[in-house]
């Protein structure tokens, strides 16, 4: 059991940023430099969210992803503001090997099987927000966790893989910025209900939570954000939890 370690780069223009409940940014550096540093240290693949793109209908990663492409030989994801095949031509010349999609995916779910026909169902990850409604229900939100959309989450996943997502970057909006833990009921549940990988994104604090949400949530990959753009805790720290708790679901 292989669990990879994803790097969470939330951008916004020039910058990169950290919220809390995807809300409140504060700028904490140039992304570029983040990124390498990531990289050097070990790190599975990075994902760059552009997080106002959705409401200016548009992703300004290009020169950042150009220029990670160029240095970092690692994975990297790309979403934020990517509403056709054509955009998602455009981020794959620059250098992104796969793209997420939410917003538009949402609009027009049509979209999740163009992409995957057309450069293979690995390059395209269904992006999800997701807040809690009720006990074991969860609600998918678009523009950053702004807009409710009245889709279930889980059944919405399901339906993603069926339309050819071959991912899902999976964002607890209740968690995120929190580190109080990832919310491994949700993660759990939509990783018992699809086949495909998902990434667990939001709420890490400490190494406990990874082994909880691989553990507890059954997630195939991890995403962390703040705990490494401050220095919280080292991709070594990081590794060792996720190594333990694999151990720990083998003998288990």
């Amino acid at each position: 059991m292989n669990v990879r370690l994803i790097a969470r780069l939330d951008i916004k223009g020039p910058n990169l940023i950290k919220g809390i409940h995807l809300e409140g940014l504060r700028v904490v550096g140039d992304p570029q430099q983040f990124a390498r540093k990531y990289y050097e240290g070990g790190i599975d693949e990075l994902i760059y969210m552009d997080t106002v793109a959705s409401l200016y209908g548009r992703n300004n990663l290009s020169e950042i992803v150009k220029y990670t492409a160029e240095n970092v030989f690692i994975p990297l994801t790309v979403g934020g503001g990517i509403r056709s095949v054509e955009d998602v031509t455009h981020m794959l010349r620059m250098g992104a090997d796969k793209v997420a999609i939410n917003t538009a995916a949402v609009h027009r779910p049509e979209l999740i099987g163009e992409v995957s026909q057309k450069f293979g169902s690995q390059c395209m990850v269904l992006s999800i927000e997701a807040k809690r409604i009720g006990t074991d229900r969860w609600e998918v939100y678009t523009d950053n966790g702004r807009e409710k959309t009245g889709l279930d989450v889980v059944e919405w996943a399901v339906r993603g893989q069926k339309l050819g997502a071959g991912e899902i970057l999976l964002t607890s909006v209740d968690q995120e910025g929190t580190r109080k833990g990832y919310d491994n009921r949700l993660v759990r549940a939509v990783s018992e209900a699809v086949s495909i990988p998902v990434i667990a994104s939001g709420g890490l604090g400490e190494p406990a939570h990874l082994s909880e949400v691989i553990g507890a949530g059954k997630a195939d990959a991890v995403a962390v954000a703040d705990a490494l753009h401050y220095d919280r805790l080292s991709i070594d720290e990081l590794r060792q939890a996720i190594q333990e708790s694999a151990l720990a679901v083998k003998h288990g």
